[in-house]
């Protein structure tokens, strides 16, 4: 496996233009991502804040601009990409595990498609992964469908984390769950990102999860970064414009603590 200096970028974006159709969602995007770091994709609704994740994934080829992953910038060729793509783990917003196949069989999936392992020795790995992401052994052989909310991400988790990835994406990793479900979910992150020595990207709303997890949150406004920095600089910052997304995005989620609350009650 290629190494990069410790102080390279494990992501460079440079340049980068999204459009889709006649919408700009991208517009002139440069940034680094550090190794080691957990960084927060912030923005409304539309702001594009999935696509340059994707982008960053090599799931969008942007109009302009390039990406760099690893220090190596990807050409067109199948196996270049694959390589680079084995080295991320990218979790979908809900999960998007196989409603067909058993926790472990998701878990596997990868290792089935990737690797040319032993049968035997996946199925090891798969379940190690299970017990990881904290879910109970007997989980493995359990259908999707089966699942709470909070079990089902953390399944979709330790699928992610099936190759060993250097850089995870997680998309709204939060999302559907109860506070203390998303909680408990950001414990299990932090703990990964420690343990594994991982680079973190993730789309949220949830303010309270950028504060525990986040060392550097982007956000995102109207195609281009508005504000980069730590959660306490964005949240002090003098910018009307990123004081107001802040002051939106906490009443929404002081409206939907309302609404849980009201629903235990």
């Amino acid at each position: 496996m290629e190494e990069i200096r410790a102080d390279y970028p494990v992501v460079r974006l440079r340049n980068v233009r999204t459009v889709f159709g006649h919408h700009v969602v991208h517009d002139d995007i440069s940034l680094d991502l550090r190794r080691g770091e957990i960084v927060a994709l912030l923005g409304g609704s539309g702001s594009g804040k999935t696509t340059l994740m994707r982008v960053m994934a090599l799931l969008h080829r942007p109009q302009s601009g390039y990406v760099e992953l690893f220090g190596r910038r990807p050409g067109r060729g199948t196996s270049e990409m694959q390589s680079l793509r084995a080295r991320m783990g990218y979790m979908f917003q809900f999960g998007a595990l196989f409603g067909g196949f058993t926790v472990r069989r998701n878990v596997e999936f990868p290792l089935i498609e990737h690797t040319s392992l032993p049968r035997r020795l996946i199925e090891e790995i798969a379940q190690l992964k299970i017990q990881l992401v904290g879910l109970d052994p007997m989980v493995a052989g359990l259908m999707p469908s089966e699942l709470s909310g909070g079990m089902r991400k953390r399944a979709a988790l330790a699928r992610t984390l099936a190759l060993d990835p250097e850089l995870l994406m997680l998309d709204e990793p939060g999302s559907g769950l109860d506070p203390a479900s998303a909680r408990s979910l950001d414990e299990l992150i932090g703990r990964l990102h420690a343990a594994l020595g991982l680079t973190v990207v993730m789309v949220t709303h949830d303010l309270a999860s950028v504060q525990r997890l986040a060392d550097r949150a982007i956000l995102l406004h109207e195609g281009n970064i508005l504000a980069d920095g730590s959660p306490r600089e964005l949240l002090g910052s003098d910018d009307p414009r990123v004081r107001y997304f802040f002051q939106l995005e906490l009443k929404k989620s002081q409206s939907m603590s309302s609404r849980a609350a009201e629903q235990v009650s």
